[in-house]
């Protein structure tokens, strides 16, 4: 599976950004994807999970209310909709992939549970 973030940019706080990680390979039709993010000086964090077969979902509670994770089966695509932004939202975003079940809970955040990794996109939030 290959995976390609992408829609990144500058943005002032409480503003909105939508990313997308079109998949190619294989249908990601039964997959857990995630969302991750690598802020400046902090490791990185995941904060957003979905598994593909049903469309259950799961966020940490910093981006809960706020963010949005969806995909499109027939595009074969992963999306981001950020809502609200905050400065400390800046960093890399990465998305992720995996053919297995999501558990549905924290452990869909941790990125040794991912063996398919997009390239990343560059998200600012500026006060």
């Amino acid at each position: 599976v290959q995976l390609v973030d992408s829609g990144g940019g500058s943005v002032q706080a409480v503003g909105s950004l939508s990313l997308s990680c079109p998949a190619s390979g294989y249908t990601i039709s039964n997959y857990c994807m995630g969302w991750f993010r690598h802020a400046p000086g902090k490791v990185r964090d995941g904060f957003a999970a979905i598994y593909t077969g049903v469309g259950s979902t799961y966020y940490a509670g910093s981006v809960k209310g706020r963010f949005t994770i969806s995909h499109d089966n027939a595009k074969n695509t992963l999306y981001l909709q950020m809502n609200s932004l905050k400065p400390e939202d800046t960093g890399m975003y990465y998305c992720a992939a995996v053919r297995a079940y999501c558990s549905g809970g924290f452990e869909d955040l941790r990125e040794y549970e991912y063996n398919y990794w997009g390239q990343g996109t560059r998200v600012t939030v500026s006060s």
